[in-house]
């Protein structure tokens, strides 16, 4: 995913431009340290203070310059009104949130207010349009079948949360002023690997195969996560 976030980067704006980005629910802020190691301005907004501990330390570990080109906030991302001034960002990263938040329409238009014109957004959600995919490919027909008439699943931490469909996001994104540019399929063939599995000595075709099923229809449509870019106008 981080490859096709740097496509589309790449894509909206100037070479060796150093980007303002703000990454809501940074987690331990890896998306947030590899762009500040790419020359970008990087504002992390997180909730979790064991996350926010652990991007910490991970950023007191990098070079001076690295570290002057991140800020960490810790609040809410529907609070970002509070926190910054609208059109204040060039990128808005939403990565895994919007499973965690029942109405999420609040959260995305503020974000598309965080964006200065020509910004984007980029969101990575559970695909509502294949969640039967992975209780069927395990085996488990009883929870394939109550997946297709569902939005909601059961999470690997064990955690009720819920999905987004791609037509309904695409609404969404129009409704809000930045309107989706592009879209990718994430984890396609891997959505079922054991966590902690450990990685095969293929990974770089593996990563190939996933990184074409993601732009390819019928495949992405399958899978697991979808990941969406919207431009604002």
């Amino acid at each position: 995913m981080a490859r096709q976030l740097d496509e589309q980067i790449a894509a909206r704006f100037a070479v060796g431009r150093r980007l303002r980005v703000l990454d809501v629910g940074m987690g331990q802020g890896t998306q947030a340290l590899r762009l500040a190691r790419a020359g970008h301005e990087v504002t992390g907004i997180e909730q979790d203070s064991r996350m926010i501990s652990v991007a910490r330390e991970a950023l007191a570990a990098e070079p001076e310059g690295i570290r002057g080109r991140v800020r960490i906030v810790e609040g809410d991302g529907r609070d970002t009104g509070v926190h910054f001034m609208p059109g204040s960002f060039d990128v808005v990263l939403c990565h895994g949130v919007l499973m965690y938040v029942e109405e999420p329409d609040a959260l995305l238009a503020g974000l598309a207010r965080m964006l200065a014109p020509g910004g984007l957004l980029s969101l990575l959600v559970r695909n509502a349009d294949a969640l039967a995919m992975r209780p069927g490919l395990s085996g488990d027909w009883p929870g394939a079948l109550a997946s297709f008439d569902s939005s909601t699943y059961t999470n690997r931490l064990g955690l009720d949360v819920r999905a987004d469909g791609l037509d309904a996001l695409t609404g969404t994104l129009a409704g809000i002023g930045a309107p989706l540019h592009t879209w990718y399929g994430v984890r396609v063939f891997t959505d079922t690997a054991a966590d902690g599995a450990p990685v095969p000595d293929d990974v770089d075709v593996l990563l190939a195969a996933e990184e074409r099923a993601g732009r390819t229809d019928p495949y992405r449509r399958v899978a697991a996560l979808l990941h969406l870019c919207g431009v604002r106008g």
